[in-house]
């Protein structure tokens, strides 16, 4: 019997960040996977034949061009310039293996009309999302956040981070409520109102975080990966696989072994691996995962950009749920041929909100209708999974389903959370030993 001390069940992106991880400290990690491909329930589809093959559609037509130029994803997130994940790419150098482009822009969607979200000293003062007082306030709060120091006390202008919730910040700031929605839901990345009554020390730090990424590129604060997500857990792989990891794809899981309740195997197509711990997507587990939710993700192929976001060939929309009268917000992402995930001239955007009826296209139909016209549409609606316990006593360690956002804030917390419960340490990310540049040259 082989024995390892980690085996990594799926190779979705943070089964792959996590195996990277663990393999550089020393590790021996096995990586099995049920599927012929990276990614996951993430992963990133082409030919363009295999996503409608998967769909059950017929097609493509021949003006969607060639299909080995689409990267399609299934899940697809952006991510901060300066954000945590980023940070992750840095330090173990997997920037190496990748490209990346900037995002073209960040957008809010306001009374049926999209609008971009004001960044610059520029764009604040010709916004249209808020009046000449709301101006002046709303830079306001963006010094005050950009300038506040956790450890500095000094910063704090009598706001308590820990006590202060984000509504009396912003009653401070004296914001009106369409600043508190677009601030609040398309910068600070808050997908519902709960945060309001919370203390704003989050709140702050992720306007922060944007601006801080805002600063790197001008056009908007997200980073997306020259031919799709499905590059990110290759290239985490491939650092494994530097470190000794070891990869055994499209091989079935007959069954996880255990000796007085902890994992001590697993058993696949026959041969018995051995290990201590175990890591895994909820798919491998299904009796140890709860429900938590829906979520709806309609992918759509495009031949325009979209209306009001100035012919950006790639950006992020965000719907707040008020607007909606919904719980939570709407997301849209737009990719495009100038990210080789598409064919000259074409686009790929895709809608995702978590889901409150039993009809969630329909709640995302103000949504589509930005987009039209829509060449194919491909909708699926999932089940959010969460683990029942923390695997402390089981060692067996189970991510959580990928949320409705597009963007990896969540991810990122789920992938530090696992890695203090597998290691029992905080993820530090020091200094990488060599600098990498990440974005492509012409960025």
């Amino acid at each position: 019997m082989q024995k390892y001390d980690v085996i990594v069940l799926g190779t979705g992106l943070k089964e792959c960040v996590l195996s990277a991880l663990l393999s550089q400290s020393g590790k021996k990690v096995l990586h099995i996977d049920k599927n012929p491909h990276y990614g996951g329930e993430s992963a990133s589809i082409s030919p363009l034949e295999q996503l409608y093959k998967r769909f059950k559609v017929s097609g493509p037509g021949k003006s969607l061009g060639r299909g080995k130029e689409w990267n399609i994803d299934l899940i697809p997130k952006f991510f901060h310039a300066n954000g945590e994940l980023l940070k992750i790419l840095v330090h173990t150098e997997v920037t190496r293996y990748l490209d990346f482009k900037v995002v073209e822009g960040s957008y809010v969607y306001k009374a049926g009309k999209v609008h971009k979200i004001p960044g610059t000293e520029e764009e604040i003062h010709s916004s249209d999302l808020m009046g000449m007082f709301d101006k002046r306030r709303f830079r306001k709060l963006l010094l005050f956040a950009q300038n506040f120091d956790v450890t500095n006390p000094r910063t704090y202008q009598d706001v308590d981070p820990n006590k202060t919730t984000t509504r009396h910040l912003f009653h401070r700031f004296d914001l009106g409520l369409d600043v508190q929605e677009f601030t609040g839901h398309a910068i600070a990345l808050h997908s519902d109102e709960s945060y309001l009554d919370q203390p704003c020390l989050e709140t702050l730090s992720r306007i922060r975080l944007y601006s801080e990424s805002l600063t790197r590129h001008n056009a908007s604060p997200y980073l997306y990966p020259v031919y799709g997500l499905g590059e990110l857990p290759q290239g985490f792989a491939r650092l494994s696989a530097e470190y000794g990891g070891t990869f055994l794809t499209n091989r079935a899981l007959d069954e996880i072994l255990m000796d007085n309740g902890k994992v001590k195997a697993v058993k696949s197509e026959g041969k018995l691996f051995q290990c201590k711990q175990l890591i895994c997507d909820p798919s491998y587990v299904p009796t140890r995962v709860r429900k938590t939710g829906r979520v709806i993700r309609l992918i759509c192929l495009l031949n325009h950009p979209v209306k009001n976001t100035h012919e950006a060939s790639s950006c992020q929309i965000i719907i707040p749920q008020a607007q909606l009268n919904r719980k939570s917000d709407v997301y849209i992402s737009v990719v495009s041929y100038t990210h080789s995930v598409a064919s000259d001239g074409l686009y790929i955007a895709t809608v995702s909100t978590t889901a409150e009826t039993n009809n969630p296209e329909k709640e995302i139909q103000p949504a589509l209708e930005l987009l039209e016209p829509i060449i194919q549409k491909f909708v699926t609606v999932s089940d959010l999974l969460a683990p029942n316990e923390d695997g402390k006593t089981s060692q067996i360690f189970v991510s959580r389903s990928y949320d409705a956002a597009n963007h990896f804030v969540s991810e990122c917390e789920d992938i530090k959370d696992m890695y203090q419960r597998i290691t029992g340490a905080e993820l530090c990310l020091g200094r990488p030993q060599r600098h990498q540049s990440y974005t492509s040259d012409d960025d």
